[in-house]
C-alpha cells in the first residue's frame, strides 16, 4: 500500500476507536444526586431517564407535595449531572476529529469552506 492509503487508512481507524470510545463512554454515564439529609436519590441515564429513585423513611413524614417537589427536584439535577458527564464524551469526540489540533475543541466536519 501506498503511504498516502496506509494515512487514511490509519485516520479512519482512529475515527472509529473514537466513536466506539464515545458510545461506550455514552453508555457508562450516570448522573446521580441525593438531597443533603438523604431523604432522597435519584439517578439518571445518560438520555436522562430515571433508573434509579431511592426515598428514605424520612419522607414520611413530609407533606406528598413536598415529597414530589424533592423527588422532581433530586430528579433535575440527576439530570445536570449525567448532561456535564454526556458533554464532556462528546467534546472529547469532538476533539479527535479536529485534524492536527492536539488538545484543541472543535466540531465534527469541515470548516466553512470544506466541500
Amino acid at each position: 500500500m501506498s503511504a498516502e492509503m496506509d494515512a487514511l487508512v490509519a485516520n479512519a481507524t482512529q475515527k472509529l476507536e473514537a466513536l466506539e470510545a464515545a458510545l461506550y463512554g455514552l453508555k457508562q454515564v450516570r448522573g446521580r444526586f441525593r438531597t443533603e439529609d438523604g431523604a432522597v436519590s435519584a439517578e439518571v441515564d445518560s438520555d436522562g431517564a430515571l433508573v434509579a429513585l431511592t426515598l428514605s423513611e424520612s419522607v414520611t413524614t413530609l407533606p406528598p407535595a413536598e415529597v414530589g417537589q424533592l423527588i422532581i427536584w433530586a430528579c433535575k439535577q440527576a439530570a445536570e449531572d449525567a448532561g456535564g458527564q454526556r458533554s464532556k464524551v462528546v467534546a472529547t469526540l469532538n476533539e479527535s476529529f479536529v485534524p492536527g489540533a492536539e488538545g484543541a475543541v472543535g466540531t465534527v466536519g469541515g470548516g466553512p469552506d470544506s466541500a
